[in-house]
């Protein structure tokens, strides 16, 4: 019997909008964030509140998740979810050789949303590879900056690094983070991502 499952791959990130009512979560407009590259999460906890008697530690509440932040670094951005994300106002546009050519603009006008965000974390245990849904429960992301560089003699991959602020949701259980099942194939686990997020096989969740 293997001691533990071994993390060898990320993939699929997905984003939905966030709404709370009554202590229900909800999303919706879920739409493939880019492809995936890493994911890396930290986080943040209260002290443990202690209890000592006879000169030890006999009883323990630990510390609760307060916050922390997800690092998401994906191949770049589509034009649609860069807009999603970021609550872009619609783009503007100019008129360049008889074409329309749409402007966004990073100003005031811009409302980042609360978000959803999933992806699949795959793993391996005695030779059997199996795909995890996972879902961030309630996140906002910060606006990106940018890194690019010139070609030189070979071609360096460029990727886009994400940040997003994670926090506790709206429900009665103040989830941040949650994982469904492992699932065998990756279109399984994809699925099961999706109706997490609310997102049906038409297109976007309801």
């Amino acid at each position: 019997m293997a001691n533990g499952k071994v993390i060898t791959g990320f993939s699929k990130p997905y984003v939905a909008l966030y709404a709370a009512s009554g202590g229900v979560v909800t999303y919706s407009g879920g739409m493939p964030l880019a492809r995936g590259v890493s994911v890396e999460l930290s986080l943040e906890e209260g002290d443990d509140n202690n209890f000592y008697a006879d000169n030890v530690t006999a009883e323990t509440a630990p510390g609760i998740f307060t916050g922390g932040s997800a690092t998401l670094t994906v191949d770049g951005l589509k034009a649609a979810a860069r807009r999603f994300v970021f609550g872009m106002p619609e783009p503007s546009t100019i008129t360049v050789d008889g074409k329309q050519v749409e402007i966004d603009a990073f100003g005031d006008k811009m409302q980042i949303p609360y978000v959803g965000v999933g992806f699949l974390v795959r793993y391996m245990e005695d030779g059997v590879t199996t795909y995890a849904p996972m879902v961030l429960t309630k996140t906002r992301f910060s606006t990106p900056g940018l890194s690019a560089a010139t070609q030189e003699d070979s071609i360096g991959w460029q990727t886009e690094e994400l940040t997003a602020t994670l926090m506790r949701d709206d429900t009665e259980d103040h989830n941040w983070r949650k994982v469904a099942a492992d699932q065998t194939t990756e279109a399984d686990a994809e699925a099961v991502l999706k109706a997490m997020l609310g997102i049906t096989e038409g297109g976007a969740g309801a």
